[in-house]
């Protein structure tokens, strides 16, 4: 592929309804500094093309599990790696993503957030069910286009309703609800709010936090998650790769002025809805009582948009919705089936595979469903902050093996997998803390213990990722190092190394799990309707290929060369971004 595809996928595959919604609602409750997450990608992008990038090409992967398996040999990080990435699935993507779906709805057309969620299941289940992933690869170009063109049009309507920048300054300021809750301040707007950086330890995002904790979990997301590397592993070459890089870097750049900011504004023009602060009036406003700063985006849809255009922009949004949980849905199959229950059952026929890959599906639905209330409840009903503080309790430990893999040829296995191990343990005694302490409303006193008040989730990320990097040295450093011959071509320093590699993970990675006694299987359809129909809706009744895993082939882009000229171009550009990038966060700091 190009380098303008590349880019915009980046783009897409990351800006979905859910980021709609949840920036817009934390741009809402608490200003501008929420759009930092999104100029801190441009930083990790350029990390992207210029390190890892070139490491994962001459290693010859195409998958980041493939990666850890040749780096280290042995098979239980890939499946932690799979388990874990399930566990992140079902609590900041299936879920957040039919929460906001559901609530664009409820606000759209005023039905019930539950009647709502089962609605767009169905109508996900039979999109996914009757071929939806071929439509997702041609309608997903077609939609990003749509959706950031609404959404640009919806910008420069709303900010002409509220009086441009200075209008908003003055607005948004003096956004208080008509009902209040006595002796309290959480009914007006922060002082700071048109600041990025915040205080260091009184702040809703405090700048330590935004600048260093922030990139953990940015490195996570944009520099070792499949969906986000393999997109720059389809470039035609190195050059292509980094100026896709660079062309995500600067469509980072708009989030804030066409989703925080639009955000900001429908606080301003709806404060009694968007900005409620008593526990009854947001519960009979939105459903939920902490708050309904998430309404803010939708809100600002319904109300500003003309009639066809708002029509366009509601199924534009649920259509990026479902193509998104379709994709999840799909992946999430897969991993579980062929690296979790096809391990555990290696004879297991591919008719035995389908099924409990569909019913897996279900059950992660079921489980997502019931996590909606607390989604609903979680960090003052700001969904953004909800999805950035679960990633930071799961994530920094996953980035830290891939910093150190990358990094520190001494790393080993044992270091790698004891480093997961504990960094794992402690993020989820963070969450499991998280969730079982409801944040208090307005005007309660807030009787949850020092390490949930005291510190933030992205101070937390900085300090996991410093814990997972101190066992990986120590541990490391205690047992037997891995020989150079293993890691040629696997590091930063040795990326360029000609030598012939001793693969570590041996020929396990490329064995064909399904085994040639099982295609017979396919022969005996059973003569009941209700079994004929089970298999229809499983996709059992078509022609079987006999092979269970998708065939990996490898990559074509296998060379770090270079054209000097295309590698300035890169170089000039990305140096611009970083420039351009730095003037907008000192100028809004």
């Amino acid at each position: 592929m190009t380098w303008w595809p590349i880019g915009a996928s980046l783009m897409s595959s990351n800006v979905g309804s859910g980021l709609f919604i949840g920036l817009a609602g934390t741009g809402a409750a608490g200003g501008i500094a929420v759009g930092g997450f999104e100029w801190n990608a441009a930083w990790v992008l350029v990390a992207l093309g210029w390190i890892f990038i070139p490491v994962y090409i001459s290693a010859r992967v195409v998958t980041m599990p493939e990666y850890l398996a040749k780096r280290f040999g042995g098979q239980r990080i890939r499946i932690y790696m799979s388990v874990l990435s399930l566990i992140l699935y079902i609590f900041t993507k299936i879920s957040t993503d039919i929460f906001s779906g559901a609530l664009f709805i409820q606000v759209s057309l005023g039905w019930d957030l539950y009647l709502s969620t089962g609605i767009l299941l169905l109508v996900t289940a039979a999109y996914t069910v009757a071929g939806g992933l071929t439509a997702v690869i041609y309608t997903d170009a077609l939609q990003t286009l749509i959706m950031v063109g609404g959404a640009f049009a919806l910008m420069f309507i709303a900010f002409s309703k509220v009086g441009w920048y200075e209008g908003l300054l003055d607005h948004y300021m003096s956004a208080v609800p008509s009902v209040t809750v006595a002796n309290t301040t959480c009914h007006l707007p922060r002082s700071d709010a048109f600041r990025l950086f915040r205080d260091p330890v009184s702040g809703d995002l405090p700048w330590p936090g935004l600048v260093f904790g922030l990139t953990v979990l940015a490195t996570w997301c944009w520099c070792t998650d499949q969906v986000i590397v393999q997109r720059s592993l389809s470039a035609k070459s190195l050059s292509h790769a980094k100026a896709g890089s660079v062309l995500a870097g600067y469509l980072k750049l708009l989030p804030m002025f066409f989703i925080v900011m639009p955000g900001m504004i429908s606080r301003a023009l709806f404060p009694d809805e968007v900005g409620c602060v008593d526990p009854e009036v947001c519960l009979s406003v939105c459903g939920a009582s902490v708050g309904c700063s998430n309404i803010a985006y939708p809100k600002l849809v319904v109300e500003l948009m003309p009639v066809g255009l708002r029509g366009l922009m509601i199924a534009v949004m649920l259509a990026a919705l479902m193509s998104s949980l379709t994709s999840i849905f799909n992946s999430s199959s897969t991993l579980f089936t062929l690296d979790l229950y096809h391990k555990a059952r290696p004879k297991a026929s591919e008719r035995e595979l389908m099924i409990v890959g569909r019913v897996f599906i279900l059950v992660m639905v079921c489980v997502s469903l019931l996590w909606i209330p607390v989604i609903q409840t979680a960090n003052s009903g700001q969904l953004f902050d909800y999805i950035q503080s679960v990633t930071s309790f799961l994530a920094p430990p996953i980035t830290a093996v891939f910093l150190m893999a990358v990094f520190w040829s001494r790393t080993n296995e044992q270091g790698a997998f004891w480093g997961l191990m504990t960094g794992l343990v402690v993020g989820l005694i963070r969450m499991v803390l998280e969730f079982s302490y409801v944040i208090p409303s307005c005007g309660q006193p807030d009787h949850r213990p020092a390490i949930l008040t005291d510190v933030h989730y992205l101070y937390f990320a900085l300090i996991l990722l410093a814990l997972t990097c101190l066992i990986i040295v120590v541990v490391s450093l205690a047992t037997a190092p891995i020989s150079e011959e293993h890691l040629y071509r696997l590091t930063w320093w040795s990326r360029y190394s000609q030598e012939p590699r001793l693969d570590l993970a041996g020929h396990q990675m490329t064995s064909d799990p399904v085994n040639s006694d099982l295609s017979p299987d396919s022969d005996h359809l059973p003569d009941s309707w209700w079994q004929r129909a089970a298999l229809w809706l499983c996709g059992l009744t078509g022609s079987y290929s006999g092979s269970v895993s998708p065939v990996i082939e490898n990559s074509e882009l296998n060379s770090l060369k270079e054209k000097p000229f295309w590698r300035r171009v890169c170089n000039v550009n990305a140096l611009l971004l970083v420039t351009v990038n730095v003037f907008l966060w000192g100028y809004f700091a």
